[in-house]
């Protein structure tokens, strides 16, 4: 069974295989971004949650700035640094609004 989605004239063919390419490419560009803009994962939900919508938010912007990026031959390896890439500025924008404060432990 599968859904097709029009995205701007485009068919968009949404099947379990789809849809498992996404969470693999999140986990991946997720547990990444994690780890470089943190120093520490946010585990398996978190990371995958994080990478596919830090691919959300780099195919926007490479949208918007017109940034044209591919690795010929390997569309997965592009989506992967495109998350990645997007992953990373939201990790790193909620950690200067404040998301990324350690609590601090009471003494006494």
């Amino acid at each position: 069974m599968a859904v097709v989605i029009t995205v701007n004239g485009t068919p968009v063919h949404l099947d379990f295989d789809t849809i498992l390419i996404w969470i693999l490419v999140g986990l991946v560009a997720g547990f990444l971004a994690s780890h470089v803009a943190l120093g520490r994962g946010l585990g398996l939900f978190g990371d995958t949650i994080v990478g596919i919508l830090g691919a959300f938010i780099g195919g926007f912007l490479a949208a918007l700035f017109h940034v044209g990026f591919a690795i010929v031959g390997h569309p997965l390896i592009t989506q992967m640094v495109i998350a990645f890439v997007g992953a990373a500025l939201l990790l790193l924008v909620v950690g200067m609004f404040g998301g990324g404060r350690s609590r601090r432990r009471a003494v006494g």
